[in-house]
Formats: structure tokens, sequence, C-alpha cells
């Protein structure tokens, strides 16, 4: 499976939301439901599809988080991630981090390793972007 990855980081490849990724309206409903629990916010199941923050040759995409400042931003720069920033970690993109640990603490120290797998992994951006890094400066 190729990996894709959001303006912030995110793995489009494994997300539930992702256009490619979407199985049906009760896996849509588990997802909400999951939202809520391990971040503190519903989505609402008709809102439940994202194109990718970088869709090619898509007129009106739908995204998931509408607000998300760091794609106008990475656009702006013309970089592919914000992995590639100069100024990597910035206020924009520290809005949007996801850190598997502090995830798991506020889920009471455990999460099932299936819920990880969807709620967490595709949305641990740091980890990510810092691997990205790691590839970008063993090319210099």
């Amino acid at each position: 499976m190729k990996e894709e990855i959001s303006c912030c980081g995110y793995r489009c490849n494994i997300c539930k939301m992702y256009k490619n990724n979407i199985k049906d309206k009760d896996a849509l409903q588990r997802i909400s439901d999951g939202f809520l629990k391990y971040y503190g916010f519903r989505l609402s199941i008709e809102n439940l599809y994202c194109d990718g923050c970088l869709p090619e040759n898509c007129e009106n995409p739908k995204r998931i988080d509408k607000e998300c400042p760091v794609r106008p931003c990475v656009l702006e720069k013309g970089i592919p991630n914000c992995a590639y920033c100069d100024q990597y970690i910035c206020d924009k993109l520290f809005q949007r981090i996801v850190i598997p640990d502090e995830v798991i603490k506020k889920a009471g120290g455990t999460i099932p390793d299936e819920d990880f797998n969807i709620f967490v992994r595709p949305y641990d951006n740091k980890s990510t972007l810092n691997k990205v890094r790691q590839e970008l400066n063993k090319c210099e």
C-alpha cells in the first residue's frame, strides 16, 4: 500500500474517512463514535468523507477539517507537507499534532489495538513527519 501523507502528516492511505477506504454506513458510525471517545468531539456521519488535502483533478473537494490552518500554508509554500518546512513545528501545525501517548493517557491508559489502528495511527502526524524529515536529512 502506497503511503499517502497529508499536508500536516496524517496518513490518508490508512484513514477510514479517506475516499478510497470508506466501507459502509456502520463503519462510519463507528468512526464518529471513536472520535468522540478518543478526541472528545463527534464527526457527523454525513460529513465523514475526505478527498484528501491534495486531491488531483478534483472539483469541489470534500475535506473533514474545513478550517485546517496547515493546508493553505503548505500550498502557499509549495511543499509536499510540513516535514519540508524550515519552521517545523510551527503554531499552525501544533494545532493539529496528534501524539499517541497523549491520546492513550486521555483514554485512561489503554486503547485496544484495533482502535489504535483506526483512531490513532493514521493521525500520528508527528511521527510521520519526523520520519520524512529523517529521510530528507539522509538525502542531503
